[in-house]
């Protein structure tokens, strides 16, 4: 890096930032030149425009230089003077100036006055006087200001171009902050003032030594060199910011400095090595492809991870032991999707780790999830249909409930949709068919072949009554062994089964519509009836046709009036039964309440039903639903299920917000009598004293507030039934145009794998057109 001194401009005083910025305001962008068809006939006579061609030994043939200017003179010795908004263009470089002088003899292009010089990469630089050979090729330069992409912007003394591809500046000053609108005169929010800096269009970068890092205009950290990626370009090669842990519960100490390599214009490669102080080290790589007609995803990691972990008993009771699960480990997640055509697309889903405790140990994004998912897939797309063949398998993590030989493997599946347009009698028909072989090492292994048709009818009466009358058969054929076996625990033996269920169902709203409040208000009154007709299935007919798509069973407002309240089709359900509910809903002056109660009844009883299913009787629980919007500053939906033989609610769960973008808080509740998350882990028939009994019985609970600049926020989640604490945490942080900053903690109580969570705490820095820094512990 030359020194100050060394510049032919030799500047003694130096200019503050402000003084560069205010320049640069007043100069403006250089505008696009104008040809003489746009001058009128006066000014075209008076302006020069001419193309220096071959005239200078220093220019190339392949790049001359063409000029306009209002006036042009020449004298003995060979200098050129070009006078009255200059402008000087050279490939796809372009000069402007008040005045400009070139010397035909030496090659040396002089620039005074307003001078702005725009590059083919989208960056203006503006200066007071330049002085350029070869063209625009070589060029120093005094009282810099450029101005880059992403609002960056770099002041300096002087510069000196070398080749057009290096660009060196001394007394420099950099930021991507705009300057306070009231007071000019402050200093940006950060800055960065250095020695001396380059900008190389080459490696696509800005480098600075002898660098002070200033946040309002005090200095915080010095860079002995410091380089960033040149605003001007969107990807280019090169070291990430590096990321520092002091602390980490299974890492320790860490450090991390990933590398960004550019394959070419769609494909870049990210190598991010880590070391640590409690276990070894890992080399993590990104791949990334993007092309005219998909995109891949490829991540992958190797570690030696010294870690040795204990025995422990999950939540049934069973000890699992994990210390073999260290040494040489790994993981592989790749995706891809592809476009074969304006109707057909192809993708993947790949993932697989050596084991949860790496992913735990290391950090791999998706621990703490109960399975790892895989797939591949064909899709089309039609007018009214759709249609999807896929393959699925799982590797399982959570192994507190989680066995990895039980986990199915769907081999293959295939989906398809189809709507019809309305026929001659005013109906519509669709279809609906999803066919899967479902292959377990351990469990019930399937084949289901299903067909779905349906016909739709709406019409209307002068009464106002909108009735839907529905047509539906469903027929399915399996195949099936080691029923005994999770996940329905039935018979044993090898079955061959089909069923066959039509359904009739007659649907009516009868909407009542008045007004109030002088017409600023509405009432609605919908009374809504629907009675369905089904042959009766039965408990008998379920004993011998497996079950993987329809273990839980939803009775609720939003299901009310739903002919399969399963959320399969392995269980249907059937009988003839009717449902009743009442929608009412109050609109006036921004406020609204909207209500729906209901209930169902039913002939046949099913007791094959998992428990609190809410039908267990003739006549059903009722449901209901609210919502209330007082005013823009409230808001509440509670929705439920209550159960009159034993006095208390089945089900229920509720919403709400209130307050102002100042301070605002939200929440929620939610209470089942059973934990629905442990149904699947043995036969229900046979639960004793087991997690599935306990109730869910949790609040959450927000709090967040935005004033000016600055947001703060705190959450929680809590266990009424056990009375204790599930999560919490908060977040503070300040953003404006050109730096973020950001402190996170959390603090969860929930056991993975037969560890406690514990607590985090991340500190972000964002300073614009430089990335992110990040701290945790």
């Amino acid at each position: 890096m030359p020194e100050p001194g060394t510049f032919p401009s030799g500047l003694k005083k130096r200019f503050s930032f402000l003084c560069f910025t205010l320049a640069g305001t007043a100069l403006g962008v250089m505008s696009a030149p104008v040809s003489y068809a746009q001058d009128d006939q006066s000014d075209a006579a008076k302006r020069k425009s001419s193309t220096v061609n071959n005239s200078p030994p220093h220019l190339s043939a392949q790049q001359p230089l063409t000029y306009l200017a209002d006036h042009e003179s020449y004298d003995k010795t060979g200098l050129v003077i070009w006078q009255g908004n200059v402008r000087v263009w050279q490939g796809t470089q372009a000069m402007r100036a008040d005045k400009i002088t070139y010397d035909r003899a030496s090659g040396i292009m002089r620039a005074e006055g307003h001078v702005a010089l725009v590059q083919d990469n989208g960056s203006t630089t503006y200066a007071d006087h330049v002085e350029f050979t070869e063209g625009l090729k070589n060029g120093i330069g005094s009282s810099i200001y450029m101005k880059m992409q992403q609002n960056a912007k770099l002041a300096a003394t002087g510069m000196r171009r070398t080749n057009t591809q290096v660009t060196d500046f001394s007394n420099v000053v950099y930021t991507a902050c705009n300057l306070c609108e009231e007071h000019p005169d402050f200093p940006p929010f950060w800055q960065i003032k250095a020695y001396g800096a380059t900008q190389d269009k080459e490696h696509v970068n800005v480098e600075f030594n002898h660098a002070w890092l200033k946040m309002l205009g005090f200095p915080v950290f010095y860079f002995p060199y410091f380089a960033v990626t040149d605003p001007t370009v969107k990807r280019h090669s090169g070291f990430l910011i590096p990321n520092v842990s002091p602390h980490d519960r299974y890492l320790g100490t860490y450090f991390t400095i990933p590398y960004f390599l550019v394959l070419d214009d769609q494909q870049d490669l990210t190598l991010d090595p880590l070391i640590a102080t409690k276990t070894g080290p890992q080399l993590t790589a990104l791949y990334r492809n993007w092309m005219n007609f998909g995109r891949l995803n490829v991540k992958g990691g190797i570690a030696d991870d010294t870690r040795r972990n204990q025995p422990y008993i999950n939540t049934f009771g069973d000890q699992l032991n994990r210390s073999g699960r260290h040494g040489a480990q790994g993981y592989l997640f790749a995706n891809g999707d592809f476009s074969i055509s304006d109707h057909w697309r192809a993708g993947f889903k790949g993932d697989i780790a050596s084991s949860a405790n790496y992913m735990r140990d290391y950090r791999v994004p998706g621990y703490g999830n109960d399975v790892l998912s895989s797939n591949i897939y064909l899709e089309g797309y039609g007018v009214g249909s759709y249609l999807r063949t896929d393959a699925q398998a799982y590797q399982g993590l959570n192994r507190g409930i989680i066995n990895n030989s039980a986990l199915p493997f769907a081999l293959p599946r295939f989906t398809y949709e189809f709507q019809g347009e309305p026929d001659a009698l005013g109906g519509r028909f669709s279809l609906h068919t999803t066919d899967f072989f479902v292959y377990r090492s351990r469990g019930a292994v399937d084949q289901r072949g299903e067909l779905a048709m349906q016909w739709d009818r709406p019409f209307r009466n002068s009464l106002g009554q909108q009735w839907l009358l529905t047509a539906r058969l469903d027929t399915t054929l399996y195949h099936a062994k080691h029923l005994e076996e999770q996940p329905g625990y039935g018979h044993d033996g090898s079955h061959v089964r089909g069923t066959i269920l039509p359904t009739i169902a007659l649907k009516m709203n009868w909407p009542f519509l008045r007004t109030f409040a002088h017409g600023h208000g509405s009432q609605l009154f919908e009374p809504i009836v629907q009675f369905i007709a089904a042959p009766n299935m039965g408990n008998s007919i379920n004993r011998n046709i497996p079950n993987e798509d329809s273990f839980s069973y939803e009775f609720s407002d939003t299901t009310l009036f739903a002919l399969n309240r399963y959320m399969g089709t392995d269980r249907l359900d059937s009988g003839l039964r009717a449902n009743v509910g009442f929608h009412q809903n109050w609109t006036w002056n921004g406020r609204s309440i909207d209500m729906l109660v209901g209930e169902s009844f039913q002939e046949h009883i099913d007791r094959n039903r998992i428990p609190y299913s809410g039908l267990d009787h003739y006549v059903s629980d009722p449901v209901g639903r609210i919502t209330i919007t007082p005013s823009e500053y409230f808001d509440l939906t509670a929705r439920g299920r209550y159960n009159p033989w034993r006095g208390n609610l089945d089900y229920g769960e509720a919403l709400f917000s209130t307050g102002v973008p100042l301070l605002r808080f939200t929440g929620g509740y939610v209470y089942e009598p059973v934990t629905p998350y442990y149904m699947y882990r043995m036969n229900y028939r046979e639960l004793r004293n087991i997690p599935y009994l306990k109730p869910t019985n949790e609040f959450t609970g927000r709090v967040t507030s935005q004033f000016g600049q600055y947001h703060i926020s705190a959450y929680t989640r809590r266990s009424l039934q056990a009375n204790k604490a599930i999560a919490y945490g908060g977040d503070f942080g300040y953003e404006n145009d050109c730096f973020g900053l950001d402190v996170i903690y959390i603090k969860q109580y929930t056991y993975v794998g037969g560890e406690k969570r514990g607590s985090t705490v991340l500190l972000n820095f964002y300073f614009k057109t430089i990335g992110t820094f990040g701290v945790n512990g």
